[in-house]
C-alpha cells in the first residue's frame, strides 16, 4: 500500500465539473489521472469511434469483462508511476473502484462535484468532446447508463460534496480551498 501520495478520487455526473476541478488542481501542483482516459483508449483499440455510444459501449463491456473494478485497477499502476505525490483521478464511477484505491493508498479522499442536469447539458453541449451527447434523449440516456454502473452510489458516499453552480472562479476557490484542508490533514 502507498503511504506517499495524497489521492483524491473525483464523482459526478457528466457535465458537473469535474474537468474543471481537475484543472484547479493541477494550478496547485497535482498531477492528473483520468479513468475517461483509459476508456477512450481501449475504444481507440478496438478501432472505434470516439462517440458517446461507442464510448459507453466500451465502458460497460470492460467492465463485463474485467469486473466492476478494471478501470481503477489499470489506474493503479500510472498513479504508482507519477513523480508527483499529489494525484487526482478523474472519473470515478463504482464502488469496486473507490475500493481499489483505498487499498492502494492510504491517503485516497473521495469527492463529489454537483451540478444540475440542466446545467450539465448545456455545459456538455458547449464542451464539444467527440463523445459528447448531441441531444437531451443522448444526455440522458448517458446518464441512465452511468448511474447503472453505480455512480450515484460513489456519489452519496464521497466524503465531501463540491456544488458547481456558480462561476468558474467561484468553484476554482472552492476546489482550492478543499485541496488545502485535505492536505493539511493528510500531512499530520
Amino acid at each position: 500500500m502507498n503511504v506517499d501520495k495524497l489521492v483524491i478520487g473525483l464523482t459526478g455526473m457528466p457535465g458537473a465539473g469535474k474537468s474543471v476541478f481537475v484543472e484547479a488542481a493541477k494550478t496547485v501542483g497535482y498531477v492528473a489521472v483520468s479513468m475517461g482516459d483509459v476508456i477512450r483508449e481501449e475504444t481507440k483499440k478496438r478501432g472505434l469511434e470516439l462517440n458517446p455510444q461507442n464510448v459507453g459501449q466500451v465502458m460497460l463491456e470492460l467492465r463485463k469483462e474485467g469486473g466492476d473494478n478494471v478501470v481503477a485497477e489499470l489506474c493503479v499502476p500510472k498513479i504508482e508511476l507519477q513523480v508527483g505525490s499529489r494525484i487526482v483521478i478523474d472519473g470515478l464511477r463504482s464502488l469496486n473502484e473507490v475500493d481499489v484505491f483505498k487499498a492502494n493508498f492510504v491517503g485516497f479522499k473521495l469527492v463529489a462535484v454537483h451540478a444540475a442536469s440542466l446545467v450539465r447539458f448545456a455545459r456538455l453541449s458547449l464542451r464539444g468532446r467527440s463523445d459528447d451527447p448531441k441531444t437531451f434523449e443522448l444526455f440522458h440516456e448517458r446518464d441512465m447508463r452511468e448511474l447503472s454502473v453505480g455512480l450515484g452510489s460513489v456519489i452519496a458516499f464521497s466524503e465531501h460534496v463540491i456544488v458547481n453552480d456558480s462561476s468558474i472562479e467561484v468553484f476554482n476557490t472552492e476546489v482550492k480551498k478543499y485541496l488545502g484542508l485535505v492536505e493539511s490533514i493528510w500531512k499530520q
